[in-house]
């Protein structure tokens, strides 16, 4: 796990090296382990490195291939690296490290070779004979890379505040990503809150050739791989339960202790359960616990920790930790977003333990219908013709709704409102964060949606998935990539800890996106899920009371956070073009716990204006 970045000058001069060293130096949170740089011709490449597999100096980066063709700089890791490296018996390696495989590989394969590794991954590759250029991102988007292109120079990086220290980006607002922001709490690809910089999209490479860049796709959220096994329930049920366990088992390839969040809940659960039963060594398993019970979920972490017989820990965490991590917290947001602050200490707890790699149970509320909306789309779909037909009848529904200002029923309305029943036009209400109304009284934003474009492009393919799949899909292209993932990487990277998330292994997601709705709907919570793993973790665990992970950020913005809240939206409100009266009524509403002014609303200006101070970006 580390942090990249490099500089292409398309006009043949030498790449400055003092700029390229100043990119590299606002990562080192991401790699403090080692740096390095390698400069020819019209390029140069820098890497910082957490030290993961190859412990040795020897494994450090940039990395070139033994023909000293092709160098690389490599974030992220290769869980089936091993399996690769035996396809080349011809080779004598001289490390043990993923990076010297994929090079080797790319030598060999070029581009096309990406598709032969399971894993988490950014990087850019050289062919110095050539001097073409490659860089590429993983299957879902796991490891970040954002890039700027002017016509005369293309500069990347992992983070956002690279490329401002490359003093070649302007640090100016875009106000499409605004929208994006507004609407999903962080900004959706391929867009970035930076005006001309760019996300390089989940499955897709970049190529620079004769000093033009072209972009290309590799893989697609809806790629299913070859026909699935559905001979019969039990048959998907044992087929699901290999592939977890198998995507957790390439998850423990380390040179370092690995460690796992164990919340107390199902997915995390399982994931420990499989764990334990792949490797020799105790399973070392971390709970956040506190006093109130309210938020406590360490007793069925502690049943799953007794039946495994991990070395756990609960770490007791009071509101007051929150509260004192707050501004290291927004610190650590390399781009603004309404969530993180609990991946963020949570992340720090668990690395002040020593730990350097944990595994996550993240991905099975996406992959197995966890969520409420996906059954809520489903009967929706099964009403389609009567649901698309009556599109004007909706519309004076949602109408209605609104002129009762009294009802908090602003999604239902939406939802009413929406042009059709496809997944294109409902998973936008169904992740919509504030109304659009809030935002644009208060400011002029442009229209448009890149969720939204992104799944109308994929609408042939999605279509013949199952219905609950084509969630799964607008799961993985919205905020499975643009909330979730990039959350966790900002804010347990801010702090050296690499996370791995074993329910999005392409495999496993490929035969998911397969399977019938018949087996998958969730009668009971992730039922295909529990179903498939049956015996390996207690009753109470699977049937308990689902808490989730949330604190009274309401009473402590009215409370505690006041003075800093109020600082932050008094400053936004002063920003030009910001409609000043707007933004501090709907501020004063929420402090008066009026109904249409929630904390979510008032939390992502905050968020917003601290960010834009703490990189000193302007807006239009």
């Amino acid at each position: 796990m580390c942090g990249i970045a490099g500089i292409i000058e398309l006009n043949g001069r030498p790449a400055d090296e003092s700029r390229l060293r100043a990119m590299n130096a606002v990562m080192a949170h991401r790699g403090p382990d080692a740096d390095g740089f390698f400069l020819e011709k019209n390029y140069g490449l820098a890497h910082r490195r957490l030290s993961i597999l190859d412990l040795s100096t020897s494994a450090n980066q940039p990395f070139s291939d033994s023909a000293q063709r092709y160098i690389t700089v490599f974030n992220g890791e290769l869980y089936n690296y091993r399996d690769v490296q035996q396809r080349m018996p011809e080779h004598h390696f001289s490390t043990t490290s993923d990076t010297e495989v994929l090079v080797e590989w790319f030598a060999r394969k070029g581009i096309e070779g990406i598709a032969d590794f399971s894993g988490m991954f950014a990087f850019a590759m050289v062919d110095r004979q050539t001097g073409d250029i490659t860089l590429a991102r993983d299957r879902f988007g796991v490891k970040p890379l954002y890039y700027y292109h002017n016509g005369e120079r293309l500069v990347f990086a992992s983070e956002l505040r690279a490329l401002l220290a490359s003093g070649y980006v302007k640090a100016t607002l875009d106000s499409q990503a605004l929208r994006s922001y507004f609407r999903y709490q962080s900004v959706a690809s391929p867009g970035s809150i930076l005006e001309g910089v760019r996300q390089l999209p989940a499955g897709h490479f970049l190529q620079i050739s004769k000093g033009q860049p072209a972009l290309s796709c590799w893989y697609t959220s809806t790629d299913t791989g070859a026909p699935a096994d559905f001979s019969g329930p039990e048959a998907v049920k044992k087929n699901i339960r290999h592939l977890l366990e198998k995507a957790v088992e390439k998850r423990l390839v380390s040179d370092v202790p690995v460690g796992a969040f164990l919340s107390g809940g199902i997915d995390s659960s399982l994931v420990v359960a499989l764990m334990a039963r792949a490797g020799s060594a105790t399973v070392n398993t971390f709970n956040i616990c506190f006093k109130e019970e309210a938020f406590d979920e360490s007793k069925w972490a502690q049943m799953v920790a007794r039946k495994y017989n991990t070395n756990h820990q609960s770490i007791e965490l009071k509101p007051t930790h929150f509260l004192d991590e707050l501004t290291n917290a927004l610190d650590a947001m390399d781009s603004p977003s309404g969530d993180g602050i609990n991946s963020y200490v949570v992340s720090k707890a668990v690395r002040q333990q020593g730990i350097t790699v944990a595994l996550s149970g993240v991905g099975g509320d996406e992959l197995f219908a966890g969520y409420p909306f996906f059954p809520t789309y489903y009967k929706i779909r099964q009403r389609s013709q009567v649901w698309d037909n009556t599109a004007l009848l909706r519309q004076v529904f949602g109408k209605m709704m609104e002129v009762n200002s009294r009802l908090n029923l602003s999604k239902i309305k939406t939802l009413l409102e929406a042009r059709k029943s496809s997944i294109a036009w409902l998973y936008p209400v169904f992740r919509q964060v504030l109304p659009d109304s809030i935002p644009d009284a208060i400011f002029s934003l442009p229209a448009g949606d890149m969720v939204q474009e992104a799944l109308l492009a994929q609408k042939e393919a999605i279509d013949r998935l199952p219905l609950l799949s084509q969630v799964t899909v607008a799961e993985l292209m919205g905020y499975t990539q643009n909330t979730l993932l990039k959350d966790m990487d900002q804010m347990s990277m801010a702090v050296g800890l690499e996370l791995r998330e074993p329910f999005f292994d392409h495999a496993l997601v490929q035969y998911v996106l397969q399977v019938p709705d018949n087996l998958k709907y969730p009668e009971t919570p992730k039922k295909l899920l529990v179903d498939s793993l049956q015996g390996l973790i207690p009753d109470e665990v699977i049937y308990r009371p689902k808490k989730g992970f949330t604190f009274p950020w309401k009473h402590w913005m009215k409370n505690e956070l006041k003075p800093f809240c109020s600082s932050m939206i008094r400053s936004f409100a002063a920003r030009k073009g910001v409609n000043n009266q707007a933004l501090l009524r709907h501020w004063n509403d929420f402090l008066l716990d009026e109904p249409q002014a929630k904390w979510m609303d008032i939390w992502l200006f905050v968020v917003l204006e601290y960010w834009l101070q703490k990189n000193s970006v302007d807006m239009h």
